[in-house]
C-alpha cells in the first residue's frame, strides 16, 4: 500500500512539475517576458499556487531548452527567440513538414483525413470573416493534426516544439489578411494532395508552404514581433 502511495506521490509531483513548466514556457514564448527578464521562484510560486521546488525544477528543464539562463548566485533569465532562431527554426521546419505531409499521405486514417477536411473548411470560413484570433487556432489545429497523422511520435515532438517556439511570429503575420487567405489555400493544396495520395506533391507543398511564411515573416519585419 505505501509503495502504491509512493508512486503516486511520484506521478502527482511529476504532473504539478509538468504544468509549472507549461505555465512558464508559454508566457515564454507567448512574449510575457522581456529578454533577460529574471524569473523568481518565489514570485512564480505564489502566482502559481505551488512551492519554489516544482518552479525551481521546471526552470532547470527550461534552461535545457534554452529559453532560460540560470546563473550560480544570482538567478533565472529568460533567454528570448531570437531573429536568427526563427529563421533557423523555418528552414528546419520546411524540410520536417515535407517530410511530414509525405509520411501522412502514406499513413492517414479516414478519421484523421475527416478531421483535416473539418479543421480546412472552419479555417476557410473564418478566413472569410476575418476572424484572426480564430483562424490562428485554427492554424495551430490544422498543423497538429498533420504532425499526427505522420505517424512518427519523434517527428511529432520535434514539429511541435518548433511550431511552439515560434507561436509571437505566427500570430502576427496570420493577422494579416493577405497572408491569411494565401496560407489557407495553401492548406487545401496540402490536404488535397494527401486525400489523391500524392505524397511528392504533398511534400512539395508543405515545403513550399513554411517557405512562403517566412517569406511573409520578413516582409512584415521579425523586429515589429521580437
Amino acid at each position: 500500500m505505501q509503495d502504491k502511495q509512493g508512486h503516486k506521490e511520484s506521478r502527482d509531483k511529476y504532473s504539478l512539475r509538468g504544468k509549472v513548466f507549461e505555465s512558464i514556457r508559454e508566457d515564454i514564448l507567448s512574449g510575457r517576458y522581456e529578454q533577460n527578464t529574471e524569473l523568481k521562484e518565489t514570485a512564480i510560486g505564489a502566482e502559481l499556487g505551488v512551492s519554489r521546488t516544482p518552479v525551481r525544477e521546471a526552470l532547470r528543464q527550461l534552461e535545457l531548452e534554452g529559453l532560460v539562463s540560470i546563473i550560480p548566485n544570482r538567478g533565472a533569465y529568460v533567454n528570448m527567440i531570437t531573429a536568427k532562431d526563427v529563421q533557423d527554426i523555418y528552414v528546419i521546419r520546411s524540410m520536417l513538414e515535407g517530410l511530414c505531409a509525405r509520411w501522412a499521405t502514406e499513413h492517414i486514417t479516414r478519421e484523421q483525413l475527416d478531421n483535416l477536411e473539418e479543421t480546412l473548411c472552419l479555417t476557410e470560413y473564418h478566413t472569410e470573416k476575418k476572424n484572426y484570433d480564430k483562424l490562428y487556432e485554427l492554424d495551430s489545429l490544422f498543423h497538429e493534426q498533420l504532425y499526427e497523422a505522420g505517424g512518427s511520435r519523434i517527428l511529432n515532438h520535434v514539429l511541435s516544439d518548433f511550431h511552439d517556439y515560434v507561436k509571437m511570429v505566427r500570430k502576427a503575420t496570420i493577422s494579416t489578411s493577405s497572408r491569411s487567405v494565401t496560407s489557407t489555400e495553401e492548406h487545401r493544396a496540402i490536404f488535397e494532395a494527401i486525400r489523391d495520395q500524392d505524397a511528392d506533391r504533398a511534400e512539395a507543398l508543405a515545403k513550399e508552404h513554411v517557405k512562403h511564411t517566412i517569406e511573409s515573416i520578413r516582409a512584415y519585419g521579425l523586429d515589429k514581433i521580437l
